[in-house]
């Protein structure tokens, strides 16, 4: 992590109109630490950069600009993490273009632990976001910290998830940490930022702009070994960060869907184009090489609780309709699927044709 003295520099070259990473990462093989890149001449600046990035450069510190973010650094949980640093997530500088520095709010340790991201549709159905937070929490469980965006619909459903289990969850995100976008996400934000962590490379105050997000996914793609498309429409953000994921050499993965649904066509399109099938964790955690987690060994039998217990008896071998189980339970409609979606992950519950569930010995 930088340190103050450090971050001044590193901040204040971020800061300069036209700098992009491409140009950064050049200049820190060319001159070294930012502090050096700062002391080079205009003249030397020039052979590596357009003259008025060099000028700009020579122009020395904006002690103005940089205060802000400074103060924001010295606060509790807040980091800012560069290329120089060993905290510095690994599975980035292996794709082609990481970003020289990351804001992160929470928690560092996150960062270098195996990841799996997770998108989908912001206009998610309710059985897409129930999808998502079932299998963020299994594979959360399992090891894989849960990387998403922090958009409404499947984002929000996969870290909920991801922090129910036991290995928390990560957002990146396209504005300035100071910003919460969207702002119905706040009390998640704050979640993530006590037990999981936000992840940004956009200085502070910068606001939602369309053209920040092909950027952040590339970055949700990057921390992750695979990523895992929900819900998705054929022209969509989630498609974006599929087809990043392809090119950083990770693994992509997709939920199939019902062929009338339109955020069904995104999720087809990419297992035609070689996308891994899922049907359950179990999936995802064999095509990685994971082992599964202890308490959710999907095509084993865990132990059931009491309530899960009573709800197989009642549910029995016969194939059953939902209305009819909601009938017997007492519960709503939405607590049947929820519970029937989490048997299933567990290997304890078969969907059939037809919306009919049966138990599995």
């Amino acid at each position: 992590m930088a340190e103050r003295d450090e971050a001044r520099y590193w901040l204040a070259l971020s800061f300069i109109p036209g700098l992009g990473g491409e140009t950064f990462r050049r200049l820190l093989s060319q001159f070294g630490p930012p502090d050096k890149i700062i002391e080079a001449s205009t003249a030397q600046l020039s052979v590596v950069v357009e003259p008025q990035i060099a000028r700009a450069i020579s122009a020395g510190l904006d002690t103005d600009r940089l205060a802000p973010a400074l103060d924001w650094l010295a606060q509790p949980g807040n980091h800012l993490i560069t290329l120089a640093d060993a905290e510095y997530p690994q599975a980035l500088l292996e794709t082609p273009n990481p970003p020289p520095m990351l804001y992160i709010k929470g928690r560092l340790d996150l960062l270098n632990r195996p990841a799996l991201g997770i998108v989908g549709s912001r206009h998610a159905t309710p059985q897409g976001e129930r999808d998502a937070e079932a299998f963020a929490h299994t594979l959360s469980d399992a090891g894989l910290t849960i990387v998403s965006g922090m958009a409404l619909g499947i984002d929000t459903a996969a870290h909920r998830g991801g922090l129910k289990g036991a290995s928390s969850s990560i957002a990146i995100v396209g504005t300035g940490l100071d910003i919460v976008y969207p702002a119905r996400n706040r009390e998640l934000a704050h979640q993530l930022a006590e037990h999981g962590a936000i992840v940004s490379e956009f200085p502070l105050g910068t606001p939602s702009k369309a053209q920040n997000f092909p950027r952040r996914n590339r970055i949700i793609s990057g921390l992750s070994r695979g990523v895992l498309v929900v819900e998705a429409a054929l022209q969509s953000g989630s498609i974006i960060t599929a087809r990043l994921a392809g090119e950083q050499g990770r693994e992509v993965f997709a939920i199939p869907g019902s062929i009338h649904s339109p955020l069904s066509k995104g999720c087809h399109r990419l297992i035609k184009q070689g996308a891994k099938l899922v049907e359950s964790a179990q999936d995802i955690l064999e095509e990685l090489g994971c082992a599964a987690p202890v308490s959710a060994h999907i095509g084993d039998t865990p132990q059931p609780d009491e309530a899960h217990a009573k709800f197989l008896n009642q549910l029995g071998h016969t194939p059953t309709a939902i209305d009819t189980l909601v009938s017997r339970t007492g519960l709503t409609s939405e607590q049947v699927c929820s519970i029937l979606l989490e048997l299933e992950l567990n290997g304890q519950v078969a969907s059939l044709s037809g919306g009919l569930y049966q138990a599995i010995n």
